[in-house]
């Protein structure tokens, strides 16, 4: 190939926005990346860490054959193979588990490094063959699951507004969310909305980049969010602002749920949640009398034991005001749910049931020899990204356990593979996307080969079931066929949107109205009705609001999105590492003086869990009992070999078996050495 063109595709990554990019390839070569400024949402801007992605694509670390372990567990020692002796070898350990363990003693341990339908978790690839060996089913809970499952049981969908309405909204609470660090692109909605009077109001225990760009910041104690529901929504009863008319029609329990709402005065929430009383009494009186008004919240507010509650609970807010029926009103957590493709994972296939297992739960399973004999992890970090990451090490340590990594560079879940397959990236393959934070679809066309011996997971599967023998012709369609079967469902956000139109065009909006008001004329529900909390179900407390300040353990570990990486993904990359510098933990004055700790010391946070080293950042960008480490780092690469999922307890949330990574309990302590 000679000349230039620009090919069109779309990020990958577990971020709302799934940009739409143009990457322009001269003579066979990917050269430039930029947004494309054609998407109404991307509006040609990348974040700082996508603008390094054709750059990763090259880097010197890039897995580009088969690997097979020649040291220990968790050495990263390993020797070249073939591709054939990588799939004889992985065929000959996976007869042998399905036939001495069953089929359920196989893990397909999927994640979110991309959220692909083709080649990623959206669409669960690879589900086909896993189906035919009867493993077990993967419950990816690490995400979103609380909020999602409190959503649903309020609104009967986690989806919600059009976050492109905002810039019609008059009152913005953006609650447990930094959108300027995690999706960006609604900030120029947002600023739409207050270049015509929008007043906005940032919600979160730290006082973000986000908050520092909004009209006011609330410091509110982590885990109460819904207590702070409960009490502005006391205000509005307290003027009689809340819609009457929209109550009747369309919700149910309304009126048990004002009687929740009324104990909860101003002062009781302002007791619970450490916001001043008169900020809380203030921002009350805003949304009673501010039509309309829009709640984003997304992934953060929910990472703790009372997250789906907390939901739960902010999701009734604009059904007592009557937003819903204004464009520009309502919440926006989450667009998955209107996205109605096919997705296909010829469950048929299965011999019989099979249980599922939960992501968050890794380090138990793998603590029980009999549960797991084989782990398959792909578009996952879990060493960097799982909770409990002391026991998951222990847990890949198992002589007994076959671990596969399908992987582009040598993360630390790497080390303790049995075998590594090296994987394409988003430039190098076909995908199929659509937004949780916009209603468009978006393709992703190849824009290069793919480099050294890399093979997409479609590709992976595919070669590995004939190599296993296997005959069912579903595990081998092409990923046009695929993507055709996907838009297949019949359902009318799809009409009209064909494969070939969205290689011609890059993207599409399904088709909503705009602007799309989606609950004002009922709820998905079988009622037809929002359902609100039912009686002492409002608020759950997490585990840090109910014993924060007694123990050992006495301050609540935030462990917020960094600016520099998505979750692990770009954790190796030189330039994002130089910009992250080292790891910090933002520590109040008043609780530095405590401990008698210094601006830039080095301490070990920690719990009976294990800890990780951090240095010292005093400032009051968090509250006294508050401390705050970024995630994403790589453990191998970080001081101590640790990251903050060392102190992260395995446990569930309240809805949906949630993570809870915004729940901990530590404490900090000095290190000896440098």
């Amino acid at each position: 190939m000679s000349g230039e063109l620009k090919v069109l595709g779309a990020c990958p990554l577990d971020c709302p926005d799934t940009c739409s990019w143009v990457v322009t390839v001269r003579d066979g070569e990917a050269v430039k990346m930029r947004g494309n400024p054609d998407h109404p949402y991307t509006r040609g801007a990348l974040c700082v860490k996508v603008n390094r992605y054709l750059e990763q694509t090259r880097a010197p670390d890039r897995i580009l054959h088969p690997l097979r372990r020649t040291g220990p567990k968790g050495s990263g020692q390993f020797e070249r193979i073939s591709w054939e002796e990588a799939l004889e070898e992985i065929s000959v350990r996976l007869r042998g588990i399905v036939e001495e363990h069953g089929g359920e003693a196989i893990w397909p341990y999927q994640g979110t490094g991309t959220l692909g339908y083709l080649q990623g978790c959206e669409g669960v690839a690879g589900r086909r063959f896993w189906n035919m060996l009867g493993a077990s089913r993967h419950w990816l809970n690490i995400c979103s699951a609380a909020g999602t499952s409190g959503l649903r049981l309020t609104n009967g969908t986690a989806g919600g507004m059009d976050p492109e309405n905002f810039a019609q909204s008059r009152l913005i609470l953006l609650w447990g969310t930094n959108t300027l660090t995690s999706g960006h692109h609604l900030w120029k909605f947002v600023q739409d909305a207050r270049a015509e009077g929008a007043h906005v109001v940032a919600i979160d225990p730290i006082r973000t980049r986000t908050a520092d760009q909004a009209d006011q910041h609330l410091a509110i104690r982590p885990g109460t969010d819904a207590a702070l529901a409960l009490g502005l929504l006391n205000v509005v009863l307290a003027e009689g602002a809340q819609d009457e008319d929209f109550l009747a029609r369309h919700t149910d329990g309304w009126e048990s749920f004002r009687a929740e709402i009324l104990k909860y005065p101003v002062e009781t929430a302002a007791e619970i949640t450490g916001i001043p009383a008169a900020d809380i009494h203030s921002l009350g009186m805003r949304l009673a009398h501010t039509r309309p008004t829009a709640i984003r919240a997304t992934m953060g507010i929910q990472r703790h034991e009372g997250g789906g509650t907390a939901m739960r609970t902010i999701a009734a807010i604009p059904a007592v005001t009557g937003d819903w029926q204004h464009p520009g009103g309502g919440v926006a957590y989450s667009t998955s749910d209107h996205v109605h493709v096919n997705i296909d994972t010829r469950d048929d296939l299965l011999a019989k049931p099979v249980r599922t297992l939960t992501m968050t739960r890794l380090a138990s399973e793998l603590a029980d020899p009999d549960s797991v004999k084989c782990l398959w992890v792909y578009g996952a970090n879990p060493v960097g990204s799982t909770s409990d990451s002391n026991r998951i090490r222990r847990g890949l340590m198992r002589d007994d356990l076959f671990t596969v990594v399908m992987e582009q560079f040598p993360t630390d879940t790497v080390d303790y593979a049995d075998i590594v397959l090296p994987a394409t990236m988003q430039t190098e393959h076909m995908d199929l996307h659509a937004g949780y934070g916009h209603l468009y679809l978006l393709w992703n066309e190849p824009a290069s080969p793919p480099p050294g011996e890399c093979l997409s997971t479609t590709e992976t599967f595919r070669r590995l079931a004939a190599h296993m023998g296997m005959t069912e012709p579903s595990l081998f369609d092409t990923d046009l066929e695929l993507a055709e079967n996907l838009l297949s469902s019949g359902h009318s956000s799809l009409e009209g949107i064909t494969v070939d139109r969205l290689r011609k065009e890059g993207w599409v909006r399904m088709n909503y109205p705009d602007p799309f008001t989606p609950h004002a004329d009922g709820f998905p529900t079988r009622s037809g009705r929002l359902r609100f909390p039912p009686p002492g179900k409002a608020y759950v407390p997490s585990l840090s609001a109910r014993t924060a300040g007694r123990g050992p353990y006495p301050l609540t570990l935030i462990t917020p999105a960094p600016h520099t990486f998505l979750n692990t993904t770009f954790g190796n990359n030189p330039e994002l590492r130089r910009r992250a510098k080292e790891p910090v933990v933002l520590v109040n004055p008043a609780d530095a003086r405590a401990r008698r700790l210094s601006d830039g010391q080095r301490v070990r946070v920690h719990n009976a869990g294990g800890g990780f080293l951090a240095d010292v950042e005093i400032s009051d960008r968090v509250a006294p009992g508050v401390v705050a480490s970024p995630k994403g780092r790589w453990p191998k690469l970080s001081p101590g070999g640790a990251n903050p999922n060392t102190v992260v307890a395995e446990r569930d949330a309240d809805l949906g078996r949630g993570a809870v990574y915004h729940d901990n309990l530590v404490e900090l302590s000095p290190c000896a050495g440098p």
